[in-house]
């Protein structure tokens, strides 16, 4: 599957269409993008554009390499990296996130963050919830999925929830919508061709085994036009119609809608332009981006350097009216060679994060976006054996917000002196969670979604706002 812009097609309307297309929008097989958005049409359009940017940091980040150093711990705990003064006073990062330095008051810094599920996908960073959560009825939805189902409607230019995530988050389909169902799916366009992130040969498996249907493609099937698919569109209200006369519950009207729906989407020239980043203002491109590559050899189940340009990715689909989008930053998995890939990977996130806090503030946009980043887990204090690494930690992590209302420039929690549990101010993911709703205007512990036993469930069953971040 490939991201392809073709001709652009003048429709009456005056407006320019692009042949973005999905191969299987009107039902050519695997799961379409009408069957993600064949459900009920929400009560309406909040009249605010609060959106959500979640960047999961693939593998599980270490917390004591990133913004919890402990330079007096023994060597062994400390490792190489040493941390810098921030714009804040008291505060300090890693030596190799200069940039996020400069806007530490921005930022809000999670140092005690605990529940983790200790399972080595996303969804719990997209979640709140472990996967077994209500598993026997189909498991808890993203929240990108819940924004779908509360604010999603069949006019919309843009899906509510585009997910982005690469590598062993996209092969355990992390952002699943659990019990609510395809319908309030991911719109999960294949975005390989732009990022390489190589899988271990255990996942290029497991993703086989997920099939075509994983991704949404947006490549024309071949001989496939815009002209045609339209004629595809009438043909199929011609052939229902008379059992949308009989249909009293009016589904068929439904289905039709969505169709049409997926059609709009897939041709808005305002959602195809935002995933189209050589239509970016090159000064705009010049600042997600890496003046140099990184001096140290790329490991080899990580992004490379132009991931930072995923981050501006996230940006423009925010703008084309995107409510929630999934970005990944490989790989945290450091069980070997910690040090080697953290001179790689940081800077990276450095660049694209800063790039994207900045840039969202001078358009006036980063009290409506919401900033999370954090992974599934941390990492232990003591670097393992000859291998240089650090293994899975889920005792404590960290993470980092900002923007949609978050009050930046301060630390929650603190650890002990190898970092390897909190001591003060634990934060759960789902405390988390209910910030980051709080940050959406949505009160988790009184809305409900219907599950499919006829049941109202609450988006959240526990935690609360972080009251030192949004009060």
């Amino acid at each position: 599957m490939r991201i392809v812009t073709g001709k652009v097609y003048r429709h009456c309307d005056g407006v320019s269409r692009r042949g973005f297309l999905a191969a299987g929008a009107l039902g050519f097989g695997g799961l379409t993008l009408a069957d993600l958005l064949r459900a009920e049409a929400a009560s309406g359009i909040p009249s605010s554009r609060k959106a959500l940017v979640n960047v999961h940091l693939d593998g599980g980040p270490p917390q004591m390499d990133l913004i919890d150093l402990k330079p007096e711990a023994p060597l062994e705990i400390r490792g190489e990296l040493r941390p810098i003064r921030t714009k804040v006073p008291g505060i300090e990062i890693c030596e190799l996130l200069p940039r996020l330095a400069g806007i530490a008051d921005r930022i809000a810094f999670i140092r005690s963050l605990v529940g983790a599920a200790n399972e080595h996908n996303a969804f719990q960073c997209l979640s709140g919830f472990d996967e077994r959560d209500l598993a026997s009825i189909g498991g808890r939805p993203a929240l990108g999925c819940i924004l779908s189902k509360l604010w999603g409607s069949p006019g919309d230019p843009a899906p509510a929830f585009v997910d982005l995530l690469q590598g062993r988050a996209l092969v355990r389909n992390s952002a699943r919508p659990g019990f609510l169902g395809p319908a309030y799916g991911p719109f999960r366009p294949d975005i390989s061709h732009l990022f390489s992130r190589p899988l271990e040969e255990g996942m290029v498996k497991e993703l086989a085994r997920l099939g075509a249907g994983h991704s949404t493609s947006l490549a024309l099937t071949g001989g496939l036009t815009v002209e045609r698919l339209d004629d595809r569109v009438r043909l199929l209200g011609g052939l229902d119609r008379l059992r949308r006369e009989v249909d009293a519950s009016g589904s068929m009207d439904a289905m039709d809608r969505f169709t049409r729906q997926a059609l709009g989407i897939l041709t808005s020239g305002r959602f195809a332009e935002a995933m189209d980043l050589s239509r970016e203002d090159p000064r705009s491109v010049a600042r997600y981006t890496l003046p140099e590559p990184p001096r140290v050899e790329r490991f080899e189940t990580g992004d490379d350097a132009s991931a930072s340009l995923k981050f501006l990715m996230a940006r423009r689909l925010i703008e084309a009216g995107v409510r929630c989008v999934t970005i990944s930053l490989s790989d945290f998995d450091t069980h070997s060679k910690n040090f080697e890939r953290m001179r790689y990977v940081l800077p990276v996130l450095d660049c694209g994060l800063h790039a994207l806090i900045t840039d969202l503030e001078e358009r006036g946009m980063l009290g409506d976006v919401a900033i999370v980043v954090w992974g599934e887990f941390g990492r232990t204090p003591k670097i393992n054996g000859n291998a240089g690494g650090r293994d899975h930690w889920p005792k404590v992590g960290m993470a980092m917000l900002a923007g949609g209302g978050i009050r930046g420039g301060q630390v929650v929690g603190a650890t002990d002196r190898w970092a390897a549990e909190a001591v003060s101010r634990p934060v759960d993911y789902k405390d988390v969670f209910a910030t980051l709703y709080r940050c959406l205007g949505i009160d988790p512990h009184a809305t409900t979604l219907t599950d499919p036993t006829g049941r109202p469930q609450h988006l959240l069953d526990r935690g609360e706002p972080i009251k030192e971040l949004v009060g």
